[in-house]
């Protein structure tokens, strides 16, 4: 056995035995542990900063673009929200143990399925450091052991919120393995995980489509996954023009380096000299790229799109835009080049949004909002791992919910089958 693969041995099966009590430890807890994380946190900016700091510099000498040094970098605002995120997630009700629905039976059984945690969770992310905190906060809570993987660009960041988790961890008395991060860059690391059937319930990839590509394909256990964020906005006939000017903005250039954020703007063939060509003049003077199909080309300051700019995640200031014929043709459109993330409804047309809401089966739909907001902390989750488009277990923002199985108890009185 290598080295690395010893460390890794050694990392699950730690994990596996911190589980073991989780399951059951008091809500109250894993509330003081995460507390404590965010305040430790909070006094220890600085430390983050600097480690960031030699993040940034590795990022940028390795050539990464712009979007994904944003992704990267902290500020004292992002890490104020981190902090607050563990707050948030702190404040959750405690998904464990809850009935999730009882019956009797007329043999005189009493039956309960009761929410459970999934075990150990292995969660394996590129350049955001803030899935540090995400993701241990939200197994913990959850009541799960996990092992965190991040990516080589945000290995001083990472390791740096790492310390406050186990800080947290320390003042709850809970075991410091509950959270661990696997401590080197190798990349064999990840291929080590994936085959950890022994130690590891459910790995969780986060990042772009080649490491979730990479974990679909080699893992031997479970998968909660999304291969990309290609997220679609369909201006209908009937939008409110000053609602849409605002959301298609916000949804493309708010931060373009998220799985939120909108790649493509799909226009009602009635709005192309009007509304349509007032939003994307909008997004050009905003410093969008706005790669145009055909019916758009006379628009000024387009680009004409090539056939392979859509179905894209550019996650960067540029947009794919195309006419369809009303929301029918938008519906064709999404179902063609959509990876079944989010996708958004600019109308007041209460017929046009329910067709919308019902023929498509994305994991998350909205109306007359920026898809931005697919995030697990703006839907009140305090927080999530990512977002899952499969349709197994975890869909839409995987917060501590998602995280968690049932079993079933069942209580009788000396009950014997006839």
């Amino acid at each position: 056995m290598t080295e690395l693969a010893a460390l890794m041995q050694t990392i699950g099966a730690n994990a596996r035995a911190a589980a073991t009590g989780l399951g059951y430890a008091p809500p109250e807890q894993k509330t003081k542990a995460l507390e404590t994380a965010a305040d430790y946190l909070m006094a220890h900016q600085e430390d983050l900063l600097a480690a960031n700091a030699l993040d940034m510099q590795y990022g940028r000498d390795k050539g990464l673009t712009p979007a994904m040094l944003d992704r990267l970098e902290l500020t004292p605002a992002r890490i104020a929200a981190i902090a607050q995120g563990l707050r948030d997630v702190a404040g959750q009700p405690d998904p464990v143990g809850r009935v999730l629905s009882e019956w009797d039976r007329p043999t005189g059984l009493h039956i309960q399925r009761v929410s459970t945690p999934l075990g150990v969770i292995g969660v394996i992310y590129e350049s955001r450091p803030n899935v540090t905190a995400d993701a241990g906060a939200l197994c913990l809570k959850a009541g799960n052991a996990v092992i965190l993987r991040g990516g080589s660009e945000s290995f001083h960041s990472s390791a740096a919120i790492h310390h406050s988790m186990v800080e947290g961890l320390k003042a709850a008395g809970l075991p410091e393995t509950a959270i661990q991060l696997v401590p080197v860059r190798d990349r064999e690391a990840v291929a080590e995980m994936l085959r950890m059937t022994d130690y590891i319930d459910v790995i969780v990839p986060r990042g772009g489509k080649g490491l979730v590509g990479l974990v679909q394909r080699e893992a031997r256990v479970p998968v909660f996954a999304h291969l990309e964020g290609i997220c679609h906005i369909y201006l209908d006939k009937a939008a409110d023009a000053e609602k849409a000017r605002r959301v298609v903005l916000n949804a493309k250039t708010r931060r373009t380096g998220i799985c939120g954020s909108a790649e493509c703007l799909l226009i009602h063939r009635d709005l192309v000299d009007t509304l349509g060509a007032q939003i994307i003049a909008d997004l050009i003077a905003a410093g969008v790229e706005v790669r145009a199909g055909e019916g758009l080309h006379h628009l000024p300051g387009v680009t004409r799109a090539a056939a392979d700019d859509f179905g894209r995640e550019y996650l960067d200031m540029i947009i794919a835009a195309a006419v369809v014929d009303d929301v029918d043709g938008a519906i064709a459109h999404i179902r063609h080049y959509g990876s079944n993330h989010t996708e958004s409804i600019l109308t007041e047309d209460d017929a046009a949004a329910d067709r919308f809401f019902q023929r498509l089966d994305s994991a998350i739909l909205m109306r007359n909002a920026s898809t931005q907001f697919a995030d697990g902390g703006e839907f009140g989750m305090g927080g999530e791992i990512g977002i899952a488009t499969g349709k197994m277990h975890a869909r839409g923002p995987v917060g501590a919910d998602q995280l968690t199985s049932f079993k079933y108890l069942v209580r009788g009185d000396g009950t014997i089958r006839a």
